[in-house]
């Protein structure tokens, strides 16, 4: 039996994402920095590091209304997924080396397994939204 399944990843998803609440989202963008200086500092989740700047960047856009587009599921379950990313105390604790942040990665890659087309359709239209941006500037020019 695996140390850490998609059956876990699941329940341990699951379990973090029933507990975000609207309120919770500006808290968890003041952590930031946090959860991407942890990623950094682990092989197992720093391969996800590009993933998870997407993440708290539709978070962001999300919490300032300028992208809804988004189901409150999706929004929930990756604010869960970073939470737990945050928790030192997590099913594996991140103090045993080699497993910590095995636990981690696997709520992540479950994560983004299960939001992959949001986060595609939000990464396209953040795409668009700086385009224009760029577009705009280059015309006042």
């Amino acid at each position: 039996m695996a140390l850490f399944s998609e059956r876990n990843a699941k329940k341990q998803l699951d379990a973090e994402a029933s507990k975000v609440h609207r309120q919770d989202l500006e808290a968890l963008l003041d952590r930031q920095r946090a959860i991407e200086e942890k990623v950094k500092g682990s092989g197992k989740l720093g391969r996800f590091s590009a993933d998870i700047k997407l993440m708290f960047s539709m978070i962001r856009d999300y919490w300032y209304g300028n992208y809804r587009s988004v189901p409150w599921k999706t929004i929930a379950a990756v604010a869960g997924a970073l939470l737990y990313v945050l928790n030192p105390l997590d099913f594996i604790p991140d103090i045993i080396l080699a497993f910590g942040f095995l636990d981690d990665a696997g709520v992540v890659a479950l994560c983004l397994k299960l939001v992959e087309s949001d986060l595609h359709r939000y990464a396209a239209w953040k795409e668009h939204q700086e385009a224009q941006a760029e577009t705009e500037t280059d015309v006042t020019r």
